[in-house]
């Protein structure tokens, strides 16, 4: 006889991995997740909890939907997944370089706004002084 597979409710995902309904019917539309149907009721097998969790891992990595299915459709049980590994570190590697990259404008950014808050105040400062003295 078989184990019985554990399933789960939207209800029960929603709440486990702290995401909407509407999210998971959003993720289910995109065909990232493929839970059975009994009546109206969705129902979701451990392999869609795993499918959950690296499609919010993809997010937190800044991944796109379409990135996360393609690394997810890559997955073969029967395999060593080396490609799919690869492609992984390839996007990690790509993403990495995007955010470094937004982290010195960033920087530069803020150096900008410093310089020229400190700028403007000295300017302020200058005018009231002067408006201080017409008085």
């Amino acid at each position: 006889m078989a184990a019985p597979v554990d399933m789960y409710s939207i209800r029960d995902l929603s709440r486990d991995f702290d995401v909407t309904t509407r999210t998971l019917r959003f993720y289910e539309e995109k065909g990232l997740l493929e839970p059975e149907r009994l009546g109206q009721k969705r129902l979701y097998t451990a392999a869609d909890r795993v499918r959950l969790k690296l499609i919010l891992r993809g997010k937190r990595l800044g991944f796109s939907l379409d990135e996360s299915a393609e690394l997810i459709a890559m997955y073969d049980p029967e395999s060593n997944n080396a490609p799919q590994l690869q492609a992984l570190i390839d996007k990690i590697q790509a993403q990495r370089q995007r955010v470094e990259e937004q982290q010195r404008y960033i920087e530069l950014m803020l150096k900008d706004l410093k310089d020229w808050e400190r700028r403007s105040v000295k300017a302020f400062r200058a005018l009231e002084r002067t408006d201080n003295k017409q008085d």
